[in-house]
This record gives structure tokens, C-alpha cells and sequence, in this order.
């Protein structure tokens, strides 16, 4: 089963590490790279037990790794402490990844009101990811080593039209001056940075319809969607030796978008 690791640059043979939101879409995807990298993984959801059985069967079958799972409500702030303790129950922490979020444009959040659903932004995507990080940031400084990374959105600098871009954007520039604070808060031992992703073929981006297509083409120098697997990839490579001199930086993975 260990052949399929991959060795050389972006290794995490030897290294643990926590993907929230793993269940689907860009979070899944991370945890698979972070696998075949052969990290050992905690792999986190709110509700989709199954589906999140289903991966972690997947990753320990193909990669030889070890993989925990752990369903967490991550609206509910009481939960954060016990969830990295049990965490770190299995060892030490080399990264954390903040990668869940609430899914506004599929199902039946896309229904809610506006107030609604800048509450569950604010709950899920901005809190979780402040006190999970400033709670594992403590851990990895008394460890003397550790990287964080957390997710924004490339079009919160710029804006964007609606309701979607205008609440997206609240919640996603706040993630990413948090992580630029907390970066320096955390140095030297301890890295933190930030992926922020462009037009990225999700469970919504699929079922968009012609005008959103033609958008993303328009608006985007490489003229097609990103992948799960881009996102993945930076992941990797900011968690693992290769971006030591790396920290408190924004990534962009948005295929050259600038407005």
C-alpha cells in the first residue's frame, strides 16, 4: 500500500495533521493529497458520517496511512476546545487546515435570508476558523513547530456583485487579515497562510448554468474553471518543508484573475 505515497518535494512522510470539512469538494480533495503525501490525518465534518467513512477507508486503503475521523458542529464555539483535545490525543499536530464552511448557493441554505446566512458565516467560516486557530496556534508553539493554513476567496479584495458576493466577502476578508495578524502573533515557530481560491468547479459550479460558464472564461486569464486538486496542491506544499520561509501570505489560486 506504501508505494502509492509519494516521496521527494512536498513529502509529509512522518507528519499529522487535522483537514476540516473533509467530507466533500475542495476539502476532500485536500485530504487525498495530503495522503498520498503520507501525512497521517484527523478528518473532520458537521453531519456526513458515511461519507466521511467512505474516505477515510479510501485513504488508509490506498496511501497506508493512518486516518481518524471526528464529526463536529463547528457552529457551536463549545465544541472547539474538545475538538483539538481529542485531536491531539493521537499525537502531535504538524498542521491544520481551517477548510469548512457554510454552503450558501446549493440546497437549502441557498433559501435563507440574508441575515441568516451572514449568521452562519460568521458561526462556521469566520469563528471556527479564528478560535480553532488561535487554539492550535498554542498548541504548535509549545511544540515549537507547526502550519495553519485557512481559506478565503480571491474576489474579497476586489468585490463582487449581489448578495453572495457581498456576504462572501465579508466573511472571507476577515479570514484573511486574521491570518496575516495571526502570522506574526504566532512567529517564529509556528507558519500561518491563507489559500484563497477564484472560480473553482465545486457542487455549484457544476450545475451553473451558460451565463456563470461564459463568466468564468470571461474573467479568467487561463479561460476555464480550477480543480479541487489545485487548491489541494498548494495546500501540500505551504504545510510542508519546502515553504518554511513562508508566512503570512494570501495565495491566490484563481488562474491569473485580477478583477
Amino acid at each position: 500500500m506504501h508505494s502509492q505515497r509519494v516521496s521527494g518535494f512536498g513529502t509529509l512522510a512522518g507528519r499529522r495533521g487535522v483537514v476540516t470539512g473533509a467530507s466533500s469538494g475542495i476539502g476532500r480533495e485536500i485530504a487525498r493529497e495530503l495522503a498520498r503525501a503520507g501525512a497521517d490525518l484527523v478528518i473532520h465534518a458537521r453531519r456526513s458520517g458515511e461519507a466521511l467513512q467512505t474516505l477515510q477507508n479510501e485513504l488508509s486503503e490506498t496511501s497506508g496511512i493512518r486516518v481518524e475521523r471526528m464529526l463536529v458542529d463547528l457552529s457551536r464555539g463549545e465544541e472547539y476546545e474538545r475538538f483539538v483535545e481529542e485531536c491531539r490525543r493521537g499525537g502531535e499536530i504538524d498542521f491544520w487546515i481551517n477548510n469548512a464552511g457554510v454552503d450558501l448557493l446549493t440546497g437549502e441554505a441557498a433559501k435563507w435570508d440574508y441575515a441568516r446566512k451572514l449568521q452562519a458565516l460568521w458561526e462556521v467560516d469566520v469563528k471556527s476558523t479564528v478560535l480553532l486557530s488561535k487554539l492550535v496556534g498554542e498548541v504548535m508553539r509549545d511544540q515549537k513547530r507547526g502550519a495553519i493554513v485557512n481559506i478565503g476567496w480571491d474576489q474579497a479584495d476586489r468585490g463582487m456583485e449581489g448578495d453572495s458576493g457581498e456576504l462572501f466577502a465579508t466573511a472571507k476578508n476577515a479570514i484573511m487579515g486574521f491570518s496575516r495578524s495571526l502570522s506574526v502573533s504566532l512567529a517564529p515557530n509556528v507558519r500561518v497562510n491563507c489559500i484563497a481560491p477564484g472560480w473553482i468547479r465545486t457542487a455549484w459550479g457544476e450545475q451553473a448554468g451558460e451565463v456563470w460558464q461564459e463568466r468564468v472564461k470571461r474573467e479568467t486569464p487561463l479561460a476555464c474553471w480550477g480543480e479541487p486538486t489545485d487548491i489541494a496542491r498548494v495546500t501540500r506544499f505551504l504545510v510542508s518543508e519546502e515553504a518554511n520561509y513562508i508566512t503570512g501570505q494570501v495565495w491566490n489560486v484563481n488562474g491569473g484573475a485580477i478583477r
